[in-house]
């Protein structure tokens, strides 16, 4: 794919993706709990690797905010955030999560990824969200307090230190947060390092005016390390790998929807073909090099992959190239980094926790789906309370309510269709029903969870009217029938051969036909009593009906009733 025109659209869109991580990266490290520079070095090694063995050609990995909040709150409480030994275990952190994707790429597990509903994500997202705000008042408002405070503890500590709030500082944070919001209308590509720059003027402007820092107290994030990722080896001693195996799974989960999400958000525009298996490798493969290259765990951003394709990349290589330019933009501009104020950074970090908020879709769900709206309830709440189980918390409910669901599968009593030239069947409504054989149509799958329930309603059928002794499924509804319902279905229909009647099955999916054959159960329902499409069964079943019953009947639903009783007796 690579040629002179892509290398020149790549070329564009590299330095345009590295002019966007560089303000990002510094941010999401200071989330992340870490040295600023470690934001930048998580965007060059692993979006390489990412690039050049993930499937998408516009994923750009690195450092993103939902993973730097969970790194935090996984560290933090081992360690001191900044220290050597903090750093140490974000190493193993990383190894361990790239480690256990590329098994999960290899083992292709990538289906994994879609039991995780896109409510549970935007629930995590926002609540995320939340604690990066929360995590950042305290610079914007020049308060002091202590590190991990939980979301209701900050508000807490603003209300009680109220009137020491530093008006200097809360003025920088403010001018930046301001300032962003206006140039992200006009300049989005650029809106954060013009609202930094703004803001370390602002902040100049009031040391001068007010007698400098001392006074002001304003705050820097101080100067950038000027150099290529320092070669670092992960601690994989057994304490270590205790401490961030459980933080880890929960990376890895977070780190492989995103890539996967978003990749594959991405390929509906570029019209390509994602292997999520692929994915994964990649995402691996890209946290273990990472993980010795000073890296803290990174994942797809959507941001920059957004912009990368936006930007007009062709191939993978705009992320490579992305790379060499952000290394060539922190050797010169590492030094300017001492005049950023913290206030600034806050007033930035607000704004992405503000774009994290997918409002439009919070709106839907809470309108449209109560189940949907507790799941996201749950699990924005859940990540406010305790991040690393938050996300966990909203795909256990998200799974039940969907096992709930499926474990009720629609089953509505239904009647031949009207027209003589038909095979379907139509919903009862106000339609007359024959008084000796229900037709029911099943809509979901009969499995073990949804076993009680479809037995529960073919039992009622007999108990409402003992003289509907035959029960006929339209089966072309029923996708999947496990051994627990195959084996159902069998009782049921021997109970109803005890009956006097029988159990009979319309139009039958041959995947379910299979397992009937394959057990015993096919000799418990009987061969016969199963109908292939475009066949009338009702042709069969007659002749079995009572005669008696039949001559005083006045709903006569199926075209035999119409010309002789069931035992051949012509209808007077």
């Amino acid at each position: 794919m690579v040629d002179k025109s892509t290398t020149k659209s790549d070329l564009i869109a590299g330095l345009t993706g590295a002019m966007i991580v560089l303000p990002q990266g510094v941010a999401f490290a200071t989330i992340a709990g870490l040295p600023p520079e470690f934001g930048l070095y998580a965007a060059m090694v692993p979006a390489i690797i990412g690039a050049m063995f993930g499937s998408s050609w516009h994923l750009v990995s690195g450092p993103t905010t939902a993973i730097s909040i969970a790194v935090f709150a996984s560290v933090s409480p081992y360690a001191e955030p900044g220290s050597a030994h903090y750093i140490s275990l974000v190493l193993t952190l990383t190894f361990m999560a790239g480690l256990f994707q590329l098994i999960m790429g290899l083992a292709r597990m990538g289906v994994l990824v879609n039991f995780i509903s896109h409510t549970v994500v935007i629930g995590f997202t926002a609540g995320a969200a939340v604690l990066i705000a929360g995590s950042q008042i305290k610079n914007f408002l020049g308060l002091q307090m202590a590190r991990g405070l939980p979301f209701h503890e900050v508000l807490e500590q603003v209300y009680l230190q109220f009137d020491k709030i530093n008006p200097y500082v809360t003025a920088v944070g403010a001018v930046t947060l301001v300032s962003g919001i206006l140039l992200k209308k006009y300049m989005p590509k650029l809106y954060m390092i013009l609202a930094m720059v703004i803001g370390s003027v602002a902040a100049l402007i009031i040391n001068q005016m007010y007698g400098g820092a001392e006074v002001t107290h304003i705050k820097t994030v101080g100067a950038l390390t000027a150099s290529l990722p320092p070669l670092t080896h992960p601690d994989l001693s057994l304490a270590a790998i205790k401490q961030v195996l459980f933080p880890s799974l929960i990376v890895t989960m977070l780190a492989l929807t995103e890539a996967v999400s978003i990749s594959r958000a991405i390929a509906v525009k570029s019209e390509q073909r994602i292997d999520g298996n692929q994915e994964f490798v990649g995402q691996g493969l890209s946290n273990l090099f990472g993980s010795f290259f000073s890296s803290y765990p990174s994942s797809g951003s959507f941001n920059r992959s957004g912009v990368n394709y936006a930007a007009g990349a062709k191939t993978p290589l705009a992320a490579v190239y992305s790379s060499v330019f952000l290394v060539i933009i922190l050797l010169m501009v590492a030094s300017l980094a001492a005049y950023l104020p913290t206030a600034a950074m806050a007033g930035i970090l607000f704004l992405v926790a503000y774009g994290l908020i997918d409002f439009h879709h919070i709106h839907s769900i809470l309108h449209t789906s109560r189940q949907e709206t507790a799941i996201l309830a749950v699990t924005l709440i859940g990540t406010l309370v305790d991040l690393e189980k938050g996300i966990f918390l909203g795909i256990m409910l998200s799974l039940m309510l969907y096992l709930y669901r499926t474990s009720r599968p629609e089953v509505v009593a239904v009647v031949p269709d009207p027209d003589p030239e038909s095979y379907y069947y139509v919903r009862v409504n106000q339609s007359p029903e024959c008084p000796q054989m229900k037709i029911l149509r099943v809509q979901g799958s009969i499995f073990f969870g949804a076993v009680n329930h479809v037995q529960q309603i073919f039992q009622d059928v007999d108990e409402h009217n003992p003289q509907q002794k035959s029960l006929l499924i339209a089966a072309g509804g029923i996708g999947f029938v496990d051994i627990a319902g195959a084996e159902m279905l069998k009782q049921e229909a021997q109970r109803r051969k005890k009956l006097g009647g029988g159990l009979y099955f319309y139009r039958v999916q041959q995947d379910v036909c299979e397992l009937f054959g394959k057990g015993d159960y096919m000799d418990g329902i009987g061969a016969d009593h199963i109908f292939p499409p475009k066949t009338r069964p009702i042709d069969s079943i007659y002749p079995q009906l009572d005669s008696e019953i039949c001559r005083n009947c006045s709903a006569r639903i199926f075209a035999p009733c119409h010309v002789n009783l069931p035992n051949g007796e012509p209808r007077k």
